[in-house]
């Protein structure tokens, strides 16, 4: 099992934190986080966690930074089925465990990072008096109603973050003062960002001047691949195009 390093600061930032948070949160891999300290809370534990973050004087993390939902669908999986090559290099969103980790090629079962959960939301947090980051992440347990509490009594600044991961993801907060769609339109129907929502949506709108007003239609564009789904062969680096030994 791969062991990770951190530095002196962060190993300090986590001594803080899993001694304040003992029990109520778990490491997450820092190698999976793109080496930022990240944390994983359960949904019951969410309020408390982010207050202590929030008041505790070893912690101070007075400061949201971001709030963004993660819809796990399809989560270390081929976007599409081709030639061998898709899962060597060639599709994205798949770990290749061997490329990260050449020592332990025997090791390739990619269903140990997969959640149980569907829908995830991460939380970007700032130490503004201790100058340090860490990253909070919770599941909601019903992936057909997703929903949190909210944390805009916490942080006033996730009134418009929650409200975004509500209208892209559908993820609903419990106790926030304004949940409204906030980029779509207000009839919009759907939520973008999920991973079976159609790329071209369902309906679209125009103006339509015999009625005066705006009105929606289905959606009649036909749906397209946008991404190469074939692998073609490069003659260049044919066998037989090469030079001979004895040339």
């Amino acid at each position: 099992m791969r062991t990770e390093q951190l530095s002196p600061r962060l190993a300090a930032l986590a001594e803080a934190v899993e001694r304040t948070l003992a029990g109520r949160v778990e490491r997450l891999s820092p190698w999976l986080n793109a080496g930022q300290l990240a944390y994983e809370v359960e949904a019951e534990h969410l309020l408390d966690v982010c207050r202590t973050l929030r008041d505790d004087e070893a912690l101070r993390f007075e400061m949201l930074i971001d709030l963004a939902g993660v819809d796990y669908l399809v989560y270390g999986r081929d976007e599409w089925q081709t030639e061998s090559a898709t899962g060597t290099g060639f599709s994205r969103g798949v770990f290749r465990d061997r490329y990260v980790f050449p020592a332990e090629q025997d090791d390739h079962d990619t269903t140990r990072y997969r959640p149980k959960h569907r829908f995830a939301v991460v939380y970007q947090l700032l130490s503004i008096t201790h100058n340090w980051r860490v990253r909070l992440r919770t599941f909601c347990k019903d992936d057909a109603h997703p929903i949190l509490d909210s944390v805009t009594g916490i942080w006033s600044s996730a009134d418009w973050y929650e409200r975004e991961a509500f209208d892209l993801f559908g993820i609903l907060f419990r106790g926030h003062p304004d949940l409204r769609r906030i980029l779509t339109d207000y009839g919009f129907i759907g939520h973008p960002f999920r991973k079976d929502f159609p790329v071209s949506g369902h309906v679209e709108m125009r103006y339509d001047p015999e009625k005066g007003r705006v009105v929606y239609e289905p959606v009649s564009i036909e749906p397209r691949t946008v991404v190469p789904k074939v692998i073609r062969d490069d003659h260049r680096y044919e066998p037989e195009l090469k030079d001979s030994s004895d040339a």
